[in-house]
């Protein structure tokens, strides 16, 4: 693979990924190699299926959201998700993604 850096575009809620500013809407602007967009796409996936199970649980009401673990498995992917992003990011990008808080504080 490619290891030369392009410009991505990318929007978290869709888990969308494109080259182009113009094709959809987008929230975060990286620079990435194809490998690199390889693991953002399929942390994009695991996410998709840990979605389908927190939807899934939330039909079970006696289960608490703290003590629920489909939750947070949902937690951790997406902050793997804002991680990788926030690695890749632009300078706006990460302004952004620290101010969401949603990274330890160690990244």
């Amino acid at each position: 693979m490619d290891d030369q850096k392009k410009t991505y575009y990318i929007d978290v809620g869709t888990g969308h990924i494109t080259q182009s500013a113009r094709s959809s809407t987008w929230s975060y602007k990286i620079q990435a190699s194809d490998k690199e967009i390889s693991e953002l796409r399929k942390l994009f996936d695991q996410n998709y299926s840990t979605e389908w199970d927190t939807f899934i649980r939330a039909h079970i009401p006696y289960v608490e959201y703290h003590l629920d673990r489909e939750n947070d498995q949902y937690d951790s992917m997406i902050q793997q998700v804002y991680g990788m992003i926030y690695k890749l990011g632009d300078e706006e990008t990460k302004n952004h993604i620290e101010n969401m808080n949603i990274l330890p504080k160690d990244e």
